[in-house]
């Protein structure tokens, strides 16, 4: 992730697990590295790596902070400069991790501790009971992006109310007609609540002097109670010519202001004069809207969890309801990374998204392949706490569990979405892991030869799924293929062409070519030359897996690329 991803993900999402005091914190991390191996592994200078030093200790709340510290510390490295982090935590490690929080992201870049309202409690103190959980938030620079633009979201559904207005300008839509459709839109669409109340339209001139059809809603016009009776003087309507019903508490605005909101046709008058005025606040004017610190959200996702499943595999996983607010913030396009998966509620809610306004957002889900089960001393595999309904369900590890959550939520969507679902939308995801090789194929990389004419051992099929003893049906070509174009800096969906020579495959990413499997001839080498001198085929770097060449080959391939005027080099990875 450091080498594709770093300064691209706009949104980071963590649900850490929490540190109660219960035991509940199972994470033996074990850091017993050296301090170049540290600053290497998580791009820290010395004084970080001793500021984690100086934390590891057998405390509860020492090993949290030990556990949590390089983990955030990548996270900043990978959020963009508009990014955000969003984590949730209760009051057991609160004051920690904003300490750390503040250290590794700056006290400048502190955002806001929202606090979510929830249904469920925990009547874990004698005084009261525990309603509330934090949701920690910090960018990666302030000054990049401003509080402000944080927290205001766009309100759902713009795209589409624009889009039907543009149908309706361009087809010569009267008003009842554009105000039915609009309607009918808000009807298909309850969710969009934040502008459901636009459902009026007028025919308006724009700046440019064309007249286009506009949307409004109407407001009350009277005013505020905290000001008491404010101004009393008489508005007459525009049709009838007689004085207009006023507000109780007088008018909103004073009479100069009222003349201009008047002659700018921001008051909406009724039939006749017998009921008060309204305001009219068009649509294109309050386009966003403040996303508020304090979030209610009732929704529970241990019951979201039973329609998936038929059962609850977690107790404790987060609402969908709570990350799509969150999730809000961020572009449709947006790439948006959770590190602790669980059951992947992170993915759940970007789907949801993506369906609800046609959003291409893309998520990573990270999850360690934690098993839900102990081996014991009689070799009895023993569920873990907490563990025990996810193994009887036949899952043995959290990893498995996540990928299921997505594959279900999908069908889920695009079952209750119909043919409404948006013509771009993907619920489909890759699933990556990190495998060592077997003791055999170490042995045979031990025993290879470079300087050998002939090939004894088909390397590339050594690291295909079945090779690796691992579940899934990849091939040696394509873990080989994935681990290199992380290593070369290339995202997960980075578009990959397969180009022949003959009847060999070969890969083009970008302006690199990887060769990876064996029976490359000379024929192969001299069509590739051809197309590089003909300007056919525009590449900086070929990528060859050393193991498929034998010596020959590539003294020939790389002689041949010497002689060209392009400067491709040739790179050899064993």
């Amino acid at each position: 992730l450091q080498g594709s991803y770093s300064g691209k993900i706009d949104v980071i999402y963590i649900d850490p697990p929490y540190n109660t005091g219960n035991g509940d914190f199972v994470y033996p991390d074990n850091f017993e590295y050296s301090d170049e191996e540290l600053m290497e592994m998580f791009g820290v200078d010395e004084e970080a790596v001793e500021r984690l030093k100086s934390i590891q200790s057998k405390s509860s709340h020492s090993a949290w902070l030990t556990f949590m510290y390089p983990r955030l510390t990548l996270a900043k490295k990978l959020l963009s400069d508009k990014g955000v982090i969003f984590i949730s935590i209760d009051e057991n490690e609160f004051t920690n991790l904003k300490s750390i929080c503040d250290e590794i992201f700056g006290e400048n870049n502190f955002i806001e501790n929202m606090i979510w309202i929830k249904n469920s409690t925990k009547n874990l103190s004698r005084t009261t009971s525990t309603n509330h959980e934090y949701v920690m938030t910090y960018c990666k620079n302030k000054t990049t992006i401003g509080s402000a633009q944080i927290f205001r979201t766009k309100k759902q559904g713009l795209d589409e109310v624009y889009a039907l207005l543009d149908k309706a300008n361009s087809n010569n839509w009267d008003i009842k007609t554009t105000e039915t459709k609009l309607k009918e839109l808000y009807k298909k669409n309850p969710t969009w609540k934040g502008i459901s109340g636009y459902k009026y339209v007028e025919r308006r001139e724009t700046t440019s002097g064309q007249e286009k059809l506009q949307v409004y809603t109407i407001d009350n016009l009277s005013a505020p109670k905290s000001t008491g009776v404010a101004s009393t003087y008489v508005v007459s309507h525009p049709k009838t010519g007689l004085p207009v019903k006023a507000p109780s508490r007088g008018w909103a605005f004073n009479r100069e202001t009222m003349e201009k909101e008047i002659a700018a046709g921001n008051i909406y008058f009724y039939d006749d004069e017998t009921k008060v005025p309204r305001y009219k606040r068009w649509l294109n004017n309050v386009e966003t809207e403040v996303m508020k610190s304090t979030i209610q959200d009732f929704k529970d996702g241990k019951k979201e969890l039973v329609k998936l499943f038929g059962f609850a595999p977690f107790d404790n996983a987060k609402p969908t309801t709570l990350l799509k607010k969150l999730l809000q913030v961020s572009s449709k396009d947006s790439i948006i990374l959770d590190f602790f998966a669980g059951s992947a509620t992170t993915a759940d809610a970007v789907m949801q998204l993506n369906a609800e306004d046609g959003g291409n957002r893309k998520f990573i889900m990270v999850q360690l392949p934690e098993k839900t089960y102990q081996v014991n001393k009689d070799g009895k595999e023993v569920p873990t706490k907490g563990g025990k309904v996810a193994y009887e369900a036949g899952y043995r590890s959290i990893d498995e569990i996540s990928r299921e959550r997505i594959r279900r939520a999908s069908k889920k969507i695009q079952e209750e979405y119909g043919e409404k679902l948006p013509e771009n939308f993907d619920g489909s995801f890759k699933h990556y892991r990190v495998v060592k090789p077997t003791q055999k194929t170490l042995e045979d990389i031990e025993d290879f030869n470079p300087d050998n004419t002939n090939l004894f051992t088909n390397m590339v099929d050594s690291f295909s799924s079945s090779s690796l003893e691992v579940s899934g049906e990849a091939s040696g070509q394509e873990t080989i293929l994935s681990t290199w174009l992380a290593k070369d800096g290339y995202s997960f969906d980075t578009e990959i062409k397969e180009v022949k020579f003959g009847e060999y495959v070969s890969y083009l990413v970008d302006k690199r070519l990887y060769l990876i499997n064996e029976g490359w001839t000379s024929e192969n080498t001299k069509e590739l030359l051809n197309k590089l001198g003909k300007n056919q085929l525009d590449i900086q770097a070929v990528t060859l897996f050393g193991y498929s060449f034998n010596i020959a080959e590539m003294r020939e391939l790389e002689n041949g690329l010497k002689q060209l005027e392009n400067n491709t080099s040739l790179i050899k990875r064993y």
